[in-house]
């Protein structure tokens, strides 16, 4: 059932307000304990760019420092260099320390992500092949501050993480075989209770308004949910929100068992046509177009499963939304 984007742009503006801007007092004591640290330079770039920081898109924020001699080496950087070495997650250590090799995270430059160069077995926790320093030097919750060797590279890339050419798109259903009602009952109401507490409150809302229904004894589905500062960070017009939620969702359902049992490389199919999400298998972790599923099984029926990720799925690179898939590709 197609719901207006009306009604879901007043579901999201009334979470909204859930996502307080970054607070001023936790950047005040950053910059402060910053220049006290032999991070002058990063001192002086987070004042510089307090206001836009001070904002409810900005709830939360990860901030990579260069040392003072590698601003003086490298000159004055420019902002999209700058907006590089920030995240819009308060990411601790020992969550980078978690994240599997090849794990993609988000930065306030929207053309570039960062890349985890490292395993969880590793003590060193390195990003884009940069080590960072030990502890964060700031870390109160809401802000977290690292301090790194040199600025990252936007156009860094890896061999490592070069895959093998990419099998058919495959989407494997588990026969329907309970007696709960399909066309949604009960199950959808436990499943947002589920993950509104977890803090995936926008996905919830959208699953609640049920943009789809199952149809069919064949119809099962797979929700992937990125947490709810990553969703506000990530989508822009109202009219956008159907489809970022549609391209988080498998027309079948999927365990976590059952997606660490694909090959890499198996592709997904979604609900927004043409859009398809790569499964990479890295240890026992996995990623989604190398967004790392970071809460497995949130909440599971004999139709529906729900998965926590931690950020917007973005297209595969080579491969945008709405491109026509071929049916020879065995589409579900």
């Amino acid at each position: 059932m197609a719901t207006p984007v009306s009604t879901v742009a007043l579901v999201l503006l009334s979470l909204l307000p859930l996502c307080s801007p970054l607070p001023l007092e936790s950047l005040r004591e950053a910059t402060h304990v910053l220049s006290n640290s032999g991070f002058v330079s990063m001192s002086l770039t987070l004042n510089l760019i307090s206001k836009t920081l001070m904002s409810p898109q900005v709830p939360s924020l990860t901030v990579f420092s260069p040392s003072d001699d590698s601003f003086a080496q490298f000159g004055q950087p420019p902002l999209s260099l700058l907006q590089f070495h920030f995240s819009p997650h308060a990411l601790s250590l020992d969550t980078l320390r978690s994240l599997p090799h090849g794990a993609k995270i988000s930065t306030m430059n929207a053309n570039h992500s960062l890349m985890v160069t490292t395993s969880p077995s590793d003590y060193q926790v390195q990003i884009n092949s940069v080590k960072i320093i030990g502890s964060p030097v700031f870390n109160d919750g809401n802000l977290v501050v690292f301090g790194i060797e040199m600025f990252f590279d936007p156009e860094f890339q890896t061999s490592a993480l070069v895959q093998s050419p990419i099998p058919g798109l495959e989407c494997v259903a588990p026969r329907y075989g309970g007696s709960e009602d399909l066309s949604g009952g009960n199950v959808f109401g436990e499943a947002c209770g589920a993950m509104r507490s977890k803090g995936y409150s926008v996905m919830a809302s959208f699953l609640g308004l049920q943009l789809m229904k199952p149809k069919g004894d064949n119809q099962m589905l797979t929700v992937f949910a990125p947490l709810d500062e990553s969703m506000v960070n990530h989508t822009g017009s109202f009219s956008e929100y159907p489809l970022v939620f549609l391209r988080h969702v498998a027309p079948c359902k999927l365990s976590a068992s059952d997606l660490l049992e694909f090959n890499n490389g198996t592709l997904l199919h979604t609900h927004l046509e043409g859009f398809v999400i790569e499964v990479t298998r890295i240890g026992d972790g996995l990623l989604l177009n190398g967004v790392p599923m970071t809460s497995p099984d949130i909440y599971t029926s004999d139709w529906l499963s729900v998965h926590g990720i931690l950020d917007v799925i973005a297209a595969r690179e080579g491969r945008q939304p709405g491109m026509e898939v071929s049916s020879e590709s065995g589409r579900v």
